[in-house]
């Protein structure tokens, strides 16, 4: 529930200056903050146009792989993506930071479960790794757009009643998603891949499915 509520929060907070005054008026941050939320911090990267707004369960996947329990190793991936953010000039982030660490320590550490790949998925990934491989310095958004194209070519994810899908390109279910995050992260849920992968790197990402796919994740869990 703690980390659905924060990023819930953050959302809300991303949305405000997008919003009509009844709608700024009917928005949660308007009561919590009493009339002035602060503005969203927001990584900006010169391969984004967009940036990213980093999101709790992010940081909780990004602390998850690399196994940090130091808010340190979480802001070495956030600044390899943003070279000039830090703890000083994102202070509410640096604080999400050191939430997620803790959270991390406490809640998610002791009760993550990978599971293997099976043939279809393997494909999949294989297919992820090889696309991957012309995507250095790519933005979220580019690397979101590719993981949706693998996805597609896979009749295991297409979904024909989404919104806007054709037989021609379909839409992509839920289970592509939820299969990447149990099998590379050992979650049942996760961030926006794409916007992950931005700020894990694309190299580190394929180091990641190259050990699932090994069967180095579920050995260690059974050592």
């Amino acid at each position: 529930m703690i980390p659905r509520a924060v990023d819930d929060y953050l959302n809300f907070l991303d949305a405000y200056p997008r919003q009509d005054w009844k709608n700024r008026l009917g928005n949660p941050v308007w009561h919590i903050h009493a009339g002035d939320p602060p503005q969203a911090e927001i990584l900006a990267h010169e391969g984004d146009a967009k940036g990213v707004s980093v999101s709790f369960s992010m940081l909780l996947n990004l602390a998850a792989v690399a196994n940090a329990e130091d808010p340190a190793v979480l802001w070495g991936f956030l600044r390899r993506y943003a070279r000039s953010a830090t703890p000083e000039n994102h202070p509410r982030l640096d604080k999400l930071v050191g939430y997620a660490v803790a959270y991390f320590r406490d809640f998610v550490k002791p009760a993550k479960t990978y599971r293997a790949a099976d043939e279809v998925e393997r494909e999949v990934l294989l297919k992820i790794d090889e696309t991957l491989g012309g995507m250095d310095g790519a933005s979220a958004e580019e690397i979101q757009s590719a993981l949706y194209d693998v996805a597609r070519a896979a009749p295991r994810y297409q979904d024909f009643a989404a919104k806007g899908a054709t037989p021609e390109r379909p839409g992509v279910s839920n289970d592509f998603f939820n299969m990447l995050y149990e099998v590379l992260l050992g979650e049942k849920k996760g961030p926006r891949f794409g916007s992950f992968i931005a700020l894990y790197g694309v190299a580190e990402t394929r180091k990641l499915i190259e050990d699932a796919l090994s069967g180095a994740f579920v050995a260690r869990e059974t050592a």
